[in-house]
């Protein structure tokens, strides 16, 4: 049988707004999952470098439970685990205001987090320790020299992973359907059980996914040339 594509299925009846509310839901969710998630890299993968065992611990702690279980896991985890143990109050405010949005939020923000605390770490690891040991030298405490030397030259060091984790962290916001958050993947699964054109909605879907992907790509890398330090990382291509 010859397949008949019908391309205007996606921009006739409800299909183009619904494409428009995924693709604003899921830019929601990975925005603010992001910023959980560069909050928690950033102080987990610098407390897995200070001298301190007992911080040290609780860092290492939290990047191996976390980063070791199924994202899909900690979906459920948090919209179907998690409510039962809140205040009546907070739950009744939770479901009134998108439960499965902030549950999708919170679990792609704290599993990511996980990841980006290996990144910074790396990058922390990176600067040739002679950095801290001259910070220390000025009078700065511990505390000051990584606010002021070591994350900042360390956060310059690591666009290119970060970059790539930011990518895994939107193209894994996808997951968030499985818990009824209405992304763009819910929305093109939307839009083909009402059209029964499948090709036609994931084919839209790729292609949203890809020029997102691509954006943030080329942002990333004008902004890696743009701090890149000369001696300690080579600037992009």
């Amino acid at each position: 049988m010859r397949y008949e594509f019908r391309w205007e299925v996606l921009w006739s009846g409800q299909s183009g707004a619904w494409l428009l509310q995924g693709l604003l839901t899921t830019l929601a969710i990975s925005s603010l999952a992001w910023l959980l998630a560069a909050g928690l890299g950033i102080l987990s993968g610098a407390l897995r470098t200070v001298p301190w065992k007992p911080l040290r611990a609780v860092a290492t702690f939290y990047v191996e439970f976390f980063r070791n279980v199924p994202l899909l896991v900690w979906m459920f985890f948090w919209y179907f685990g998690v409510p039962p143990l809140l205040p009546q109050v907070a739950r009744e405010w939770l479901f009134d205001h998108g439960a499965e949005f902030w549950a999708g939020m919170f679990a792609l923000g704290v599993y990511h987090g996980a990841r980006m605390s290996e990144v910074i770490r790396s990058g922390i690891q990176s600067i040739p320790k002679t950095q801290f040991e001259a910070a220390v030298a000025m009078g700065l405490t511990t505390f000051q020299a990584y606010r002021l030397v070591i994350v900042p030259i360390a956060l310059r060091l690591i666009v290119p992973p970060a970059t790539s984790e930011s990518l895994n962290l939107l193209k894994n916001s996808s997951v968030a359907l499985t818990i009824s958050v209405a992304e763009l993947t819910f929305q093109t699964r939307q839009i083909e059980t009402y059209t029964a054109r499948a090709i036609e909605a994931l084919t839209a879907g790729t292609v949203v996914y890809l020029a997102l992907c691509v954006g943030i790509a080329t942002i990333m890398a004008r902004v890696e040339r743009r701090f890149a330090i000369p001696g300690l990382i080579a600037r992009g291509g």
